[in-house]
């Protein structure tokens, strides 16, 4: 049986050397070598799952020694997925601060008379990642609370702080209206989502059908009827006519939904980032007793412009929280951004905050040729690292001064984000912080595992293959193994 090595066991050169060796046999093609050094389990999960060890790249190494206890692939350029994640948030943290704070600001572009402003409101953005619909609505309170009441010009959106690019939200997987793939603005808002919650109406046997926000370009239909049974996947059962356009959408629904859900959402992202911001912000604006005479155009504000007023987002602390925990891509991408707006000088483009995370990495003497950085999110086809790489980041981030806020804000295994439904009742419960990395062929594993000895484990456990879904027991029984170090 293949056991870790003790830092300052009789042989630990010995056992150090063993992963070398097998990283050395896949080079050689001889595969059937490995089996026998990886963990038994490990092992016998990856052959039932029909995945290959040359689809696999993993390291295990206690946080301040210098060779790994076993390594597999380890210099392999794999796609991590999310767990790229973990080189965003880390370098965000050490070259921006914990404390950071995201700034959205609204302009005067023309003179006050009393209440009314006799020209545009611009809107400047900055990048937020959580720009929510709580907070532009206390945006727009202030706005009020200032004595604006009414705007005889246009709404004018300053989106220059990002060169996002073309964004096509269908490349990825042809699945343009999921939130998750909806592309970075420097004037992001709710993440152009409409939550729609479905109220089942008993009485009247019928569902009402509920939109938030509701933009006046949001046009809904509705005739969903209640029926008995389980909820299971209920949205299998409801027909969803969605046409979209830039300025505007139209959505029907129909079909059959089980009384049992009692109120269920789904969230759709609809409408271009101009129009959906014009609708939200009209909206509140006219909700709160405000009038808005002129229409939504892109601009710029001008050394003239009086400023009015700043929303500002929360630390990127808890930012960096709410990426790693709930592996929020959209965040996450405007969080990369964002590290060449500040860092450099606006626009933030994701080339520019490639060369930014480069060039912090060969400060920490982290050579990886092999990085490659599409938008730091891990959401891409294109996106590569090494497993030794990724240990050697996390390795570097458990002995810097950001350690505690980077440690939050990953999933504890069996509690909370993305691994509160995995090992449960395990062992290793509550005494893992790893990340989680998911794509149709692609399912990673990063993070730290505080084992039997109280001593601290970094673990990254790469799949990249077809069979990747099928992985995940393997992935499990590794971080058993390694929290009870047997």
């Amino acid at each position: 049986m293949f056991t870790f090595a003790e830092r300052r066991a009789p042989a630990w050169r010995h056992a150090i050397a063993m992963p070398l060796v097998v990283a050395a046999c896949i080079a050689n093609g001889t595969a059937g070598a490995v089996e026998d050094r990886l963990p038994p389990d490990v092992a016998a999960h990856l052959k039932s799952a029909g995945i290959p060890l040359t689809a696999v790249g993993i390291v295990v190494q206690e946080v301040g020694v210098s060779r790994p206890s076993l390594a597999l692939n380890a210099t392999r350029a794999l796609n991590p997925a999310s767990t790229m994640k973990l080189v965003s948030t880390y370098a965000a943290l050490e070259l921006l601060g914990p404390n950071f704070q995201w700034k959205t600001r609204a302009f005067a572009g023309g003179p006050m008379a009393g209440d009314v402003l006799e020209g545009d409101l611009v809107l400047k953005g900055g990048g937020d990642p959580k720009l929510t619909l709580e907070s532009l609505w206390l945006f727009v309170r202030a706005l009020r609370a200032r004595g604006l009441r009414e705007i005889r010009g246009d709404l004018v959106l300053d989106r220059t702080y990002f060169d996002a690019g073309e964004h096509d939200a269908a490349r990825f997987d042809a699945e343009p209206l999921r939130p998750y793939n909806v592309g970075p603005d420097a004037l992001l808002v709710n993440f152009k989502s409409v939550r729609f919650t479905f109220s089942p109406d008993g009485e009247r046997g019928v569902v009402q059908v509920l939109a938030e926000p509701r933009p006046a370009q949001l046009e809904l239909a509705q005739s969903v009827r209640i029926v008995e049974g389980p909820c299971n996947d209920w949205r299998t059962r409801l027909k969803a006519d969605i046409q979209n356009g830039a300025t505007g959408a139209r959505v029907a629904f129909s079909g059959l939904y089980p009384a049992s859900c009692g109120e269920r959402s789904w969230n759709i992202a609809l409408l271009g980032h101009p129009a959906y911001v014009h609708g939200v912000f009209r909206q509140i604006w006219e909700e709160s007793g405000g009038v808005l005479r002129g229409s939504v155009r892109d601009g710029q504000a001008t050394p003239s412009a009086r400023l009015l007023c700043t929303q500002e987002s929360p630390s990127l602390s808890e930012i960096v929280r709410d990426i790693n925990k709930y592996s929020n891509n959209v965040m996450a991408r405007q969080l990369f951004l964002t590290l060449s707006a500040e860092l450099q000088k606006p626009p933030g483009s994701n080339g520019r905050s490639a060369e930014v995370v480069k060039a912090w990495l060969a400060q920490k003497r982290i050579e990886a040729p092999e990085l490659v950085l599409e938008n730091g999110s891990g959401l891409s086809r294109l996106e590569r690292m090494s497993a030794a790489n990724l240990a050697r980041v996390l390795d570097a981030a458990f002995q810097s001064s950001v350690m505690p806020e980077l440690m939050a804000s990953l999933p504890l295994v069996a509690s909370d984000g993305t691994m509160r439904r995995r090992l449960r009742y395990d062992s290793v419960a509550g005494q893992a912080h790893i990340k989680t990395g998911s794509l149709f062929d692609t399912r990673t594993i990063a993070g730290y595992v505080l084992d039997r000895l109280g001593r601290r484990q970094i673990i990254v456990f790469l799949i990249n293959h077809p069979n990747a879904a099928a992985g995940q027991p393997a992935q499990d029984a590794l971080l058993r193994r390694v929290y009870d170090r047997n």
